[in-house]
């Protein structure tokens, strides 16, 4: 028996029976795409790695000869009129080995540098080792820019440069939450600074404290604040336009493609085209080659990756200013005041306009006092 006053609640309709499905299928093919993708780039560019042509040095045009038709495109032959020359050449990275005659001009001497990474250094060791085993020469491997002592593996670039990025991203995620509470200046210089604390803290680590990045600190401080602001105001501005999947795509964007493929764990030169190509263009690639220029190359190649991270952070800065200032509601119009409505007379009130109403029982005049809304009185009140 229902009570008086009290309506049964109607039965909600199908279309919101529903709702919920839509609710937790999101988040959980999200979450199947980002350990796809992240198990897919690590474990597969890892899985069979192929050289593609390396840059090595030749010091002899005879030799030179023989090397690239043996090899193919594995390398890419570049002929040295000098020892010196070419050993210069590796010194600043423009090519990754150099292979010349040895003192009798019988064997052969192979100089690398291990600075470029194991997996490229490695590769084109077992290159030229097998070119020396068909052409029944001996063999001898020098390294010429060998890694720092207490990065032996040399991945403590990208461990630096993983570490900043996913603190510029988890920045990031909470500017999101906090960007009805903030102004944009606000979350502007919030992320700002903490880019340049990361990037300080970060290069003290490991830098003088760990030693196991030899750059110098203040110009790896500032490629880590750069790509800490990268990842921070990519990953914001990515949320600004893109809405909830913003997050999603920004974690597949730094923290898997980006970081799986900045050439530190795989050379670039053993990834497939399309990976090399993207190496060197998102901020996880660039700020590993500034390290390792920085560290061991004497800052031969550092301008492009700098140009890339400021490209990176300003332009998602620019981008996320503009539609945050797009999106700014308008300020609303002043209230006007409202006229009362003239009151309509009668012809014996105009004939005595000066007689006041009187309440019809006393003969006493009665006056009407205007009453406050509740929203003025609550106005007045504070």
């Amino acid at each position: 028996m229902e009570k008086p006053g009290v309506h049964p609640q109607p039965h909600p309709p199908h279309h919101r029976r529903r709702r919920p499905i839509r609710i937790w299928l999101q988040p959980f093919l999200i979450g199947l795409v980002i350990v796809s993708a992240f198990v897919s780039c690590y474990v597969g560019l890892m899985r069979d790695p192929q050289p593609h042509r390396i840059p090595v040095a030749v010091t002899e045009p005879q030799l030179a000869n023989k090397v690239q038709q043996a090899l193919g495109d594995s390398i890419d032959v570049r002929r040295a009129d000098s020892t010196t020359e070419a050993l210069d050449a590796l010194r600043h990275r423009d090519i990754v080995a150099v292979l010349g005659t040895g003192p009798h001009g019988k064997d052969l001497k192979l100089d690398v540098a291990s600075a470029n990474g194991l997996s490229t250094t490695t590769a084109v060791t077992k290159l030229v080792t097998a070119y020396a085993h068909g052409a029944d020469q001996h063999l001898s491997v020098s390294d010429i820019v060998p890694l720092d002592r207490y990065d032996a593996r040399g991945l403590a670039g990208f461990y630096v440069s993983f570490g900043v990025t996913l603190s510029g991203f988890a920045l990031a995620q909470s500017v999101v939450g906090l960007s009805s509470l903030l102004h944009l200046r606000h979350r502007f210089t919030l992320m700002a600074v903490f880019a340049a604390a990361s990037g300080l803290v970060a290069a003290a680590i490991a830098g003088p404290i760990l030693g196991a990045v030899p750059a110098p600190y203040l110009p790896l401080a500032f490629v880590l604040a750069l790509l800490a602001a990268a990842a921070a105001f990519t990953t914001k501005m990515l949320a600004t336009y893109v809405g909830s999947l913003g997050i999603p795509l920004a974690t597949l964007l730094l923290l898997t493609v980006g970081n799986s493929t900045s050439g530190a764990t795989v050379g670039a030169d053993l990834m497939p085209s399309g990976a090399r190509t993207v190496s060197a263009l998102l901020p996880p690639g660039a700020a590993v080659r500034a390290i390792a220029d920085l560290s061991y190359f004497q800052s031969s190649h550092v301008l492009a990756p700098l140009a890339t991270l400021i490209l990176w952070a300003a332009g998602s800065a620019v981008l996320l200013a503009f539609r945050t200032t797009e999106q700014r509601p308008a300020a609303p119009a002043p209230p006007q005041p409202e006229t009362a409505p003239a009151p309509h007379l009668s012809a014996d009130d105009r004939s005595t306009p000066h007689r006041a109403a009187t309440d019809g029982t006393t003969g006493r005049p009665t006056f009407t006092v205007p009453q406050k809304s509740p929203d003025a009185i609550t106005e007045s009140s504070v």
